[in-house]
């Protein structure tokens, strides 16, 4: 690629990173632009994850430094996502298309429902400790995300997000303090599974996990200081828009 290109690819990942930190779907904008540039879906979906491990990085890093981390609870839930990314790497190395388009929309509505149902719940449920049930629950559910992150990423914070406020009891801004570290942890063995099978252009990916870094350090600092409302907002908008991109336009 020419230097325009890198250069554009690192201001796209500042919205990216910043997308996925607050809510998820940055890959939805990066991997189709790295498509448009040339690059065949699977080694645009391995490049990304460079992006993707450099952004989280950032954003724990971030989150420990204000004073919020659970790093126990955290590796123990990673712990649980990393074989299921391995196998959805795997695949994923091997995907062509973008055949997945409509199933994810399909996710990410049933994610805006279960969001608005979450209303109703007692507002001191979210700030309690999850209990063994809800943690049990938890762990399992991981595998399945990590499956789903290591296969394709596009859109996992839809699905983790849910698993971590919902089912385990988590209030948004711990949801994605573990979020964050989950996703770097899964990402690193999955990208070493991609690198096996694929071509990676890493200088492609770099360009893209600076400006990635960059949103994520942001939306970071942004979701401590503001708490669940601004991470509500910026979810529901995120979801709304990508609905109508998945099923409207190709």
């Amino acid at each position: 690629m020419e230097i325009w290109q890198l250069a554009m690819l690192s201001v796209i990942g500042v919205v990216a990173g910043f997308l996925n930190v607050m809510a998820g779907g940055g890959s939805l904008l990066t991997v189709p632009v790295m498509v448009f540039m040339g690059l065949p879906g699977p080694v645009a979906n391995g490049t990304n994850r460079i992006a993707i491990l450099a952004q989280n990085i950032t954003a724990v890093t971030t989150f420990f430094r204000r004073g919020f981390s659970d790093f126990r609870l955290s590796l123990s839930l990673a712990a649980c996502a990393m074989p299921g990314a391995i196998l959805g790497a795997m695949i994923g190395a091997r995907l062509e298309g973008v055949w997945f388009n409509r199933t994810l929309a399909i996710v990410m509505l049933g994610v805006m429902l279960i969001m608005a149902l979450d209303k109703g719940k007692n507002p001191d449920q979210a700030a309690s400790e999850p209990s063994r049930k809800q943690l049990i629950r938890g762990h399992l559910a991981m595998v399945g995300v990590g499956f789903y992150g290591g296969f394709i990423q596009l859109g996992v914070g839809f699905i983790i997000m849910p698993v971590l406020h919902r089912v385990m009891g988590l209030d948004l801004v711990r949801t994605n303090m573990h979020k964050v570290f989950i996703v770097m942890a899964y990402t690193s063995v999955a990208l070493l599974v991609f690198a096996s099978q694929v071509e990676i252009l890493w200088i492609v990916g770099l360009a893209l996990a600076l400006g990635n870094s960059i949103g994520g350090w942001i939306a970071t600092r942004v979701q401590i200081k503001q708490g669940d409302g601004i991470i509500n907002i910026v979810l529901n908008v995120v979801i709304i828009c990508f609905i109508i991109k998945l099923l409207f336009f190709d």
